[in-house]
């Protein structure tokens, strides 16, 4: 059988308008494979023949356990070769999709390529595409929905990015989804050929009431539709409940937040909206009774509360302590400005100029940063 398929794969290589005079091959496969006498071992056949992981072939051999021969793998095996899909390539398709190798050739996975084609993709494209449209590939709704896509983002490459962030949209019901969620967009001024974002496709495979209901809470928030974070707050509030986001508004209050300094901050920052309760009420609470920050300043550098805790505030915090103790900081530095550094400014400003001066400060840096507890830094 694997020389069979070393035959596909040379004949990959050769030069053809389409892929038309492969396919008897396939014909060829199945009608010579001989009849196995013992069972088919399929997890083992994944490792063999189509590079899998021994877990990843276990996990998908459970989907493929009715099969009592090899002919239909090899026959998709064959196609995805003649296709100029790579081993390492197949093996990651069969991985996320094992049950493309049940797929019968002619009657499906050819008719998608030849559908394909016919709307102006290369092959190579093609071989791009299947990784990502997953169980899409072998549904006759791609065709439809590729013809669609294909004019709205503008070019193959934006859709592919756009497939990448949300597969969704090659199974999206374009009548009930896709266009009513792409009207209500242009009605707010945004083209999705401009998406900067392309995590903002995620809109479009929303129930288009979830999205016309978080434009119209956007709008009562106040951010102009023109701004750039009306399309954050779009990916913010559509994916969630209109009860969940008030709770998390009504959580912040809590805190001491007024509703001014609420309003405020959601519309500075309305990704802040999107943290799970628990590391708000986290990261909050240490910005107010550790740092000693006033509400009012937060609310006004809302990205305070979206960097990490653990990674970020505690340990710049710490490692601040540690030179104010020795009287190395102006005490009326910004806390701001020193947490908003890149990491390597801030190495080069807060802990590479002091290793003289207090032995071990990088290292006990470090440990803050990997959340382990530091040892004690020399006097």
């Amino acid at each position: 059988m694997l020389h069979l398929r070393k035959l596909f794969l040379s004949a990959s290589h050769v030069h053809t308008p389409s892929l038309s005079p492969l396919f008897p091959l396939y014909r060829l496969l199945a009608a010579t494979a001989p009849a196995s006498p013992e069972p088919f071992a399929v997890e083992e056949y994944l490792v063999t023949n189509c590079g899998l992981s021994r877990p990843k072939a276990r996990k998908a051999s459970k989907k493929l356990a009715h099969l009592k021969s090899s002919s239909r793998i090899d026959a998709v095996l064959a196609f995805l070769a003649a296709l100029g899909i790579s081993p390492s390539g197949t093996a990651a398709i069969v991985a996320a999709d094992p049950q493309l190798l049940c797929a019968d050739v002619e009657l499906n996975l050819a008719k998608r390529v030849d559908e394909l084609t016919g709307l102006g993709l290369k092959r190579s494209q093609i071989a791009r595409l299947i990784p990502l449209a997953r169980a899409t590939f072998r549904s006759s709704s791609l065709g439809p929905n590729l013809a669609f896509w294909l004019p709205v983002f503008g070019s193959f490459e934006k859709l592919l990015g756009a497939i990448k962030a949300n597969g969704g949209i090659l199974g999206a019901d374009l009548e009930k989804v896709a266009k009513p969620n792409l009207a209500i967009l242009q009605q707010c001024g945004i083209s999705v050929k401009e998406f900067s974002d392309t995590y903002l496709t995620r809109v479009l495979t929303r129930l288009p009431e979830y999205v016309q209901n978080a434009v119209l809470y956007i709008d009562k928030l106040g951010v102009p539709r023109d701004s750039p974070m009306f399309r954050y707050a779009l990916m913010a509030f559509a994916f969630q409940s209109q009860e969940k986001i008030d709770r998390k508004m009504g959580n912040l209050e809590m805190l001491g937040w007024s509703q001014d300094d609420v309003l405020t901050a959601v519309r500075k920052m309305p990704s802040i909206l999107t943290m799970s309760e628990e590391r708000m009420q986290t990261t909050v609470n240490f910005l107010t009774r550790d740092v000693g920050l006033e509400i009012r300043y937060i609310a006004q550098r809302p990205v305070l509360v979206m960097y990490s805790y653990q990674r970020r505030l505690l340990p710049r915090h710490s490692l601040l302590n540690i030179l104010n103790s020795k009287d190395l900081l102006y005490p009326e530095l910004d806390f701001y400005s020193i947490v908003a550094l890149t990491e390597k400014k801030f190495l080069d400003k807060y802990v590479h100029p002091y290793e003289k001066s207090i032995p071990g400060l990088a290292a006990t840096y470090a440990s803050y940063c990997a959340e382990k507890v530091p040892n004690e830094v020399s006097t």
